[in-house]
């Protein structure tokens, strides 16, 4: 572009700080840095798995938009395969093949947020129009685009910028620091913002530093996969705890503790049970922070409970995060496994 992206940023961002064409936020904190002090919490050569199969939750009760994996075996013509037999010069000997493809919504089940998830209407050109845009002042229709009415595309959605692919090559590798709040709430559903945060880091000996990724274990995801894929919603809205993000001290901590990433075991990390006046405010507060100011992903859906066991039977809460998103180009989400070393 020979024109700059936006002439003013939004208040208490950070557009522009990793340089005008910058796509990864504050995954540019993930350095060697940060792998490095990864790697030193690796101690006893264990290794945890934080997904959910990715067919839970089950259905689309938890949200209608979005639909569970469904395998098919490959096809040319009319032969599908799966269990297919291949020729061979012996008829005696033939090879078997099976091969697959899988459609889902990349959001579904346990998942990365791209910095293209959520953006806001804001004047970045100070004409005194608002205009649809992302972090660092990236575009709808230009930067994010909808091709869905477009003829002859391949694509019918595509973020041609800070979509997950630019999280994938970055590598999401580095120390992260798990928060069991679980262990300090238990089960219930419980509201944090900062004052309930910072006596349960003191509680559970918490330590939080510039580039960390912060894990939080609610016991959500646990509860979820108890269901066995039947998910039933008058329990889950009181399970777990989230992040009050109509907090504003809880997200000035969130800006000042120089965290890279928030990752949780539970539905969208922060409370969605708020009633708002019409045109009072952000519905998500928490993603309109992270995602559209900061460019700090989110992750949900996380399966953590063995992990927070075993950290727990150690006195630990420190360990080697290794959660890249697909290197899918465009996309706006991802599943992710998660794998915790230590």
């Amino acid at each position: 572009m020979n024109q700059p992206r936006w002439k003013q940023r939004p208040e208490g961002s950070n557009w522009g700080d990793f340089g005008p064409d910058d796509q990864l936020g504050r995954v540019n904190l993930i350095g060697p840095e940060q792998v490095l002090k990864g790697v030193k919490e690796v101690l006893e050569g264990v290794t945890f798995c934080l997904s959910l199969p990715l067919d839970i939750p089950g259905g689309k009760v938890l949200n209608p938009r979005r639909s569970p994996p469904k395998l098919s075996p490959t096809a040319l013509g009319d032969d599908q395969y799966i269990n297919f037999p291949l020729a061979t010069h012996s008829p005696e000997l033939q090879d078997v093949i099976s091969d697959d493809q899988v459609q889902l919504s990349l959001q579904y089940s346990t998942q990365w947020d791209s910095l293209a998830h959520v953006g806001a209407l804001f004047d970045g050109d100070n004409d005194g129009q608002p205009e649809r845009r992302y972090y660092n002042g990236y575009l709808a229709d230009q930067d994010v685009l909808n091709l869905s009415q477009q003829p002859h595309q391949q694509h019918g959605s595509y973020a041609q910028r800070l979509g997950v692919e630019n999280m994938a090559v970055h590598g999401m590798q580095g120390r992260a620091v798990l928060v069991d709040l679980v262990r300090v709430f238990g089960m219930g559903r419980t509201l944090v913002g900062h004052a309930v945060l910072m006596a349960a880091l003191e509680q559970l000996n918490v330590v939080i530093e510039r580039g960390d990724m912060l894990v939080l274990r609610t016991g959500f995801a646990e509860a979820l996969l108890d269901m066995q894929g039947k998910p039933q919603p008058d329990v889950l809205k009181n399970t777990g705890a989230v992040l009050d993000g109509s907090d504003q001290a809880l997200l000035k901590w969130i800006t000042e503790s120089g965290i890279s990433a928030i990752c949780a075991d539970n539905y969208a990390v922060e409370n969605m049970d708020r009633e708002l006046e019409p045109g009072c405010c952000s519905k998500l507060p928490l993603h309109h922070h992270c995602l559209f100011k900061l460019g700090l992903p989110l992750a949900e859906l996380w399966y953590l409970k063995d992990l927070a066991q075993w950290l727990h039977s150690r006195e630990r809460n420190r360990f080697l995060l290794t959660a890249p998103p697909l290197r899918l180009p465009g996309a706006i989400g991802s599943p992710v496994t998660p794998v915790a070393s230590v």
